[in-house]
């Protein structure tokens, strides 16, 4: 099958500079592209996970995938899809999160000789002179034009710093350097890099008087058009120490069902037929068993084949009544308690199973909250050390979330 039909198929291409040339490029030629990660965290999370989908998906049709690392950008600041400002970082801390990155790339792209490369911005933005970059960039960009970009826009209201403003010219610079070293004639992004990607394009054609090419995918939101990957806990992260495979394996076991064949779509590599007939079949099949293969489909591609089965067999035992060891877990002290007790309020806010304690109390309230299968009555609720019987307890949170309190 084409690979653009496949891309299409899949609902993963969201917009493109030239959509028959791209066709007929990723179709019979072999294409350089890029896709920049800047590092400000030590992981990469679920969002960027579709990034590496889409690098897979090219990478395996014959075209050549250059990761590039965005320790110059990063000591800027992206401003697209951002009300502030953000943090300024260390070069130690870019360099750090950098080197993170390249595992959890390596888990669905292929490093090496002949295969993908991974590239530092640094390398070159740290080099530049100021008044060169001006003369040589700079004058290529329309002040106006920019402004009309939806990055700045929803920055405009609130204060766009101008170390920021130069963030489009920084990436824009960033291809026209990947096409003269390495011949790179594509970029792609999640949509939400759309005009950075048409600055880039402009900047090699006035430079080098030669067409480059851009095409941005799919952002991972629900159908609600909320993005994907936002847990109580924060982000959904690729790292299994900041984010257990049972946890990522959770997030995806419990999305709605109106978005279990988007993630089978985007997130994994079951052949497109297959998805579109339980597509066509979902109606008439137990929607459960197709949320479970999605959860361990994804899992399995972050984490390894054998995190995956742990985490499909630890949600099976627990929804069976059991008690599994490899479930979520918080360590406590005697110093969580008071007057030889802790409140299951107080549990539920340091398991982060609730925000808060008002939520806390609504889903006590509301009959959500079980500690070792028995329903929690009052808010009130208090444990003992004598309850923590092995050692522990499992607080469980309507039919899906369930924790293991340790009293160490």
């Amino acid at each position: 099958m084409s690979l653009f039909n496949e891309l299409k198929r899949r609902g993963l291409i969201a917009q493109t500079t030239h959509e028959d040339e791209i066709k007929e490029m990723l179709d019979n030629q072999q294409v350089t592209f890029y896709i920049g990660f800047d590092p400000t965290a030590d992981s990469l999370h679920v969002g960027h996970f579709l990034q590496l989908i889409v690098m897979a998906h090219m990478q395996r049709a014959g075209h050549n995938p250059i990761a590039l690392i965005g320790g110059g950008t990063a000591m800027v600041g992206d401003p697209s899809g951002r009300t502030d400002m953000r943090s300024m970082m260390t070069t130690d801390t870019i360099q750090h999160n950098g080197d993170c990155f390249k595992s959890q790339l390596s888990s669905l792209v292929q490093f090496g000789e002949g295969k993908a490369i991974m590239v530092n911005n640094a390398d070159w933005l740290l080099k530049l002179n100021y008044i060169d970059f001006l003369r040589d960039v700079g004058v290529n960009f329309s002040v106006n034009r920019m402004l009309t970009a939806e990055c700045f826009k929803s920055r405009l209201e609130k204060g766009l710093s101008f170390i920021e403003f130069n963030y489009m010219l920084m990436q824009s610079y960033d291809f026209l350097v990947l096409h003269k070293e390495y011949g790179c004639s594509m970029q792609l992004g999640g949509d939400d890099q759309w005009s950075n990607i048409l600055g880039g394009i402009d900047l090699v054609r006035r430079v080098c008087a030669k067409q480059v090419f851009g095409m941005t995918f799919t952002l991972l939101t629900t159908s609600e058009g909320k993005k994907m990957g936002k847990t109580a806990k924060g982000a959904l992260w690729l790292d299994p120490e900041k984010t257990t495979p049972f946890e990522f394996y959770q997030y995806f076991r419990n999305v709605e069902d109106v978005d279990v064949i988007k993630c089978l779509k985007l997130l994994t590599f079951i052949p497109i037929e297959e998805i579109e007939k339980i597509e066509k079949n979902l109606p008439q099949l137990n929607i459960n068993d197709v949320k479970e293969r999605m959860a361990y489909e994804v899992t399995k591609l972050v984490h390894g084949e054998t995190s995956a089965d742990t985490a499909l067999k630890t949600a099976r035992d627990l929804f069976n009544g059991g008690n599994s060891e490899n479930m979520a877990s918080t360590e406590i002290t005697s110093d969580d308690f008071t007057d030889g007790t802790v409140g299951v309020i107080d549990l539920l806010i340091k398991t982060k199973l609730a925000p808060s304690k008002g939520e806390a109390r609504r889903l006590i309230e509301q009959g959500g909250v079980l500690v070792n299968s028995e329903k929690v009555v009052t808010i009130a609720k208090a444990l003992s050390s004598d309850d923590f019987k092995d050692g522990h307890v499992v607080i469980q949170k309507g039919k899906k979330a369930f924790h293991k309190v340790i009293l160490m």
